[in-house]
């Protein structure tokens, strides 16, 4: 069990164990608090044979930290990344959102707040 150095190895190395026997690989996190406010992060993924662990004290690998997450996560769940969900959503113009009807049988919305808002109360006037 030797930390390695290198986030861009340890990530390589990490993705290629799980790669190689997802079924037995364990991904473990920890957060040691240090009694001078500085904290540690520890990532181990091990599969009984190899263990790789990775440290840092940085916040600056919080980032890399969690898209290595993501992409552990997303394999272990058999899913590939979606375009959709990095893509920001398109808003429909004014024009697009009149042509379209609504649905038979729907009732009209109020034209008041929505999502059942409560209209603010006016100031009482001074005497």
């Amino acid at each position: 069990m030797v930390y390695i150095s290198s986030w861009q190895e340890y990530q390589e190395a990490a993705e290629a164990l799980y790669e190689k026997s997802p079924n037995t690989t364990r991904y473990c996190v920890k957060w040691r608090q240090s009694a001078d406010g500085a904290g540690k992060l520890v990532l181990k993924i091990t599969d009984d044979t190899t263990c790789l662990k990775f440290k840092t004290h940085s916040s600056v690998f919080l980032n890399r930290f969690d898209a290595l997450n993501l992409s552990l996560m997303q394999k272990m769940q058999n899913r590939r990344p979606t375009q959709a969900s990095t893509a920001p959503p398109t808003p429909q113009a004014p024009a697009d959102v009149a042509r379209q009807s609504p649905a038979p049988g729907a009732a009209p919305t109020p034209s008041g707040p929505s999502g059942g808002g409560v209209k603010k109360k006016k100031p009482k006037k001074k005497k």
